[in-house]
């Protein structure tokens, strides 16, 4: 059996292409930062680009609703997402950034994200309840896009959080229609963690079409294991800082994956534009 490369012979219509953006940060929604920055303007300058856009991010309790003009979409919202036997309701708020033309959508939860802090307390400390907080985000986006009916091109995972959706998406979605045509680019941020998530991190990611084999890197959910799976399961993989984990780099530079080295403020959008449709050009095909 060999595994080789050729040009997808499927019409992606690139200029057109649908692009899902989940992202950890946005500003001006939390406090700015290099991955907030681009969350908020690499969307805006992919869909002056042409490109039809969505843009997710988590309704963290330091998110200011009313100045912010954060509001329910009561058709998207209602629906219970089932986490280590316990249901757990999703609500779907969107909010409107005017000068970018352009709409972000929350996923939210009482019990997971009203609080003031968004990953780690007062102290610093990161939230006990991490792992699940990812799990419900990362389930919550994609069962929003399927109320949609918006079936993505590309999506493009940025901050430790958002992973999981690579793994839901290659295991748990991989024969749903919807996300048939669907590649991964996974950005890596400086965004690491020391304490590990909850030990029961593995078993509580269980869901349809995922085996025990999946979980091997979840068994002890390090930020490096995460990146690490995160890494496999993507078609693409940019660096988002500068400087990122070197364990994590190493292992990137060894993956074989196609991969964009960090790129300057001024340039992103325009290289990050590119290295979608050199995803989208890339099929892998195995033949016995």
């Amino acid at each position: 059996m060999w595994t080789f490369y050729k040009p997808n012979l499927i019409n992606h219509m690139k200029k057109k292409a649908r692009v899902l953006f989940v992202s950890q940060e946005i500003t001006p929604y939390l406090d700015e930062t290099p991955m907030g920055k681009i969350g908020r303007h690499l969307p805006q300058g992919i869909q002056e680009k042409g490109r039809e856009i969505r843009t997710f991010m988590p309704r963290f309790g330091n998110i200011n609703e009313r100045r912010n003009q954060l509001h329910e979409v009561i058709r998207l919202s209602g629906m219970n997402l089932i986490i280590d036997n316990n249901d757990h309701p999703l609500i779907i708020k969107v909010a409107s950034i005017q000068a970018a033309r352009m709409q972000v959508y929350f996923i939210d939860n009482q019990e997971y994200f009203e609080r003031k802090f968004a990953l780690t307390d007062k102290k610093g400390e990161h939230f006990a309840d991490n792992d699940e907080r990812a799990i419900f985000f990362c389930r919550g986006v994609i069962e929003t896009v399927k109320k949609l009916g918006w079936a993505p091109h590309v999506v493009h995972l940025q901050g430790w959080m958002t992973g999981l959706i690579a793994l839901y998406l290659k295991k748990s979605f991989k024969d749903n229609p919807l996300f048939a045509e669907t590649k991964i680019v996974y950005s890596i941020y400086n965004d690491d963690f020391t304490t590990p998530l909850n030990k029961d991190f593995a078993k509580k990611l269980m869901h349809e079409g995922i085996e025990k084999s999946d979980l091997e890197y979840y068994k002890n959910p390090t930020y490096v294991n995460l990146s690490k799976q995160a890494i496999d399961l993507a078609d693409g993989v940019i660096k988002g800082s500068p400087k990122i984990n070197a364990e994590v780099e190493k292992y990137l530079k060894k993956s074989g994956k196609l991969v964009l080295d960090y790129v300057s403020e001024e340039e992103y959008v325009s290289a990050y534009s590119d290295f979608y449709d050199e995803v989208m050009d890339t099929v892998e095909e195995l033949v016995d």
